[in-house]
């Protein structure tokens, strides 16, 4: 009885510390930065949360092994996928295929701000830089 309760006390405790509840309009970058700023939201081995703010420009690039969801929460601009280039604004779901090269070019005046989630785990290792 006394292992029971114990091991139902560790799992209530994994479930627990692996929830997070954020409001993703009271999040903002903690300091000063150039055209891109990234702050973690989340990660396990299943999938990495991002909240990202972007002044300029994010680079033409692919992950080899991610799929990657974009959810623009503020700003618009231009996100290219593939070949085909589309306007983004507010609200707009951007859902981009493992092995697809993407950007974005930013329009409006403040940065756009967007939470992207990639599974499996973001860990850095698959991102691939377009050549100029």
């Amino acid at each position: 009885m006394k292992a029971s309760i114990t091991l139902s006390f560790l799992f209530l405790l994994n479930v627990a510390s692996a929830q997070t509840i954020k409001s993703i309009y009271d999040l903002e970058p903690t300091e000063a930065y150039d055209n891109i700023y990234v702050q973690n939201i989340d990660t396990d081995s299943l999938s990495t949360t991002f909240a990202i703010w972007v002044k300029l420009k994010v680079k033409m690039h692919k992950h080899v092994n991610h799929v990657e969801n974009v959810y623009i929460i503020e700003g618009n601009g231009e996100f290219t996928v593939s070949d085909s280039t589309y306007k983004v604004k507010k609200g707009d779901l951007i859902v981009i295929p493992k092995d697809t090269w993407h950007s974005v070019n930013v329009s409006s005046k403040n940065p756009m701000k967007v939470i992207s989630i990639q599974s499996p785990e973001f860990k850095g290792l698959d991102r691939i830089f377009k050549e100029d």
